[in-house]
């Protein structure tokens, strides 16, 4: 029997996870593209957050335009975000009214965004790469 709501969820949708501390697991779980999500209870809020990548140092404006523009057409549950540096997705839901349902579809969401997204953001962390290995 799981201790909490959300581990328990994690187990019906048959999820690979590691519990790293107290109310925080870890999923990584590759047959659903759930590598490195982090899912955090902090009462009231359930924090569903997978970091992205680095923030570059070149073509920022055009990355941030493009994180934009796939939080207004693409991401269907959560958003990207910038938090010390670094990209990241981001979704939170209330703990008392969550359901099965409602973990699944931003888990899905997430899985969809790492999938679809990565090719489109790839890039810009090459070109980051690239203009820091040319400048060298």
């Amino acid at each position: 029997m799981a201790d909490s709501k959300i581990e328990q969820y994690l187990i019906d949708l048959t999820l690979s996870y590691q519990q790293i501390g107290p109310n925080l697991w870890l999923l990584d779980d590759e047959e659903q593209s759930l590598h490195g999500v982090a899912v955090m209870q902090a009462e009231p809020l359930v924090i569903v957050r997978a970091e992205i990548m680095d923030v570059p140092k070149n073509n920022v404006l055009e990355l941030y335009t493009k994180l934009l523009e796939l939080n207004a057409t693409d991401v269907i549950h959560g958003a990207y975000a910038l938090e010390n540096q670094k990209i990241v997705l981001l979704d939170t839901l209330e703990y008392d009214t969550m359901d099965l349902g409602e973990l699944r579809a931003v888990l899905d969401s997430f899985s969809f965004a790492l999938i679809q997204h990565y090719p489109i953001l790839s890039k810009y962390r090459e070109k980051a790469a690239s203009a820091e290995t040319a400048g060298a």
